[in-house]
């Protein structure tokens, strides 16, 4: 009786929800060589929140405090963030910070307005989390000044913390025994369904397009050009499951994932 009740209370409106006013996206692509590639992830920042608050019917003004995940960015974000919030009309009292979890720091973002707002912080904010692994990857994810100290760990637990995502992917795959052909069937089915819902247009509501400039070289000059992104790159479509198997391994000789199903 008292998980009921507790389900049929939370079902129930109240003064003190915490509801979404709109939910928006950029494209999402590839890095190195998708329709991002030369970015910066605050030019594609920047005409999601504006868009996201117009669809929400508020001005910008009326958002008091911005929470953006992030892991890659130089100085986390944090001064880059700031200006691409100030540069789409949002004032300088909105204020802003950012949030590094790995992985996850977007929806850590919206957990942390939410919270905010339930304890009587603020009454609006906005949440999201962008990334560029074209601009901002150099280290692979791995911090290059380490202190030896920890480096020379006898804690495993410690040195694991500079494991790179594909072996812990490896590792998790051998615990919870999901083997190389579930993981291509898996992934195959998952182009399958984005391919289907791409060509549908299920997509088409929730992205924002996305114009930036970038130098590019044309004919040995380097001249500056428009680019207009308004559709994820990273589906495959027409991908084939006999191809998907014939793919090598990414991160260990012997390992399941690939560059087709990770």
């Amino acid at each position: 009786m008292a998980f009921r009740a507790v389900g049929q209370s939370v079902l129930k409106k109240s003064p003190n929800d915490v509801v979404f006013l709109s939910a928006v996206r950029s494209p999402i692509t590839k890095a190195f060589k998708g329709g991002f590639k030369d970015a910066w992830p605050e030019d594609i920042l920047r005409p999601v929140m504006r868009e996201a608050t117009r669809r929400a019917n508020i001005q910008p003004g009326d958002v008091q405090d911005v929470l953006i995940g992030n892991v890659l960015a130089e100085l986390g974000f944090s001064k880059t963030g700031r200006m691409a919030l100030n540069d789409c009309g949002f004032p300088v009292s909105t204020t802003f910070h950012t949030v590094n979890r790995q992985c996850s720091s977007s929806l850590q973002a919206i957990t942390h307005q939410a919270h905010a707002i339930m304890a009587g912080q603020i009454d609006v904010a906005l949440a999201g989390g962008v990334e560029s692994m074209s601009k901002n990857y150099a280290s692979r994810g791995r911090p290059t000044d380490v202190s030896p100290s920890l480096q020379a760990s006898t804690v495993k637990h410690a040195t694991d913390c500079l494991l790179p995502m594909g072996i812990t992917s490896e590792n998790v795959a051998r615990r919870y025994v999901v083997s190389r052909q579930d993981q291509d069937d898996y992934a195959f089915l998952s182009h399958q369904r984005a391919e289907a819902a791409q060509a549908a247009g299920k997509f088409d509501s929730e992205i924002v397009p996305v114009t930036y400039s970038s130098p590019v070289e044309i004919d040995g000059t380097k001249q500056t050009t428009t680019f207009t992104i308004s559709r994820d790159d990273t589906i495959r479509p027409g991908v084939k499951r006999e191809k998907l198997g014939t793919l090598k391994p990414a991160f260990a000789e012997d390992g399941a994932s690939t560059a087709g199903n990770s």
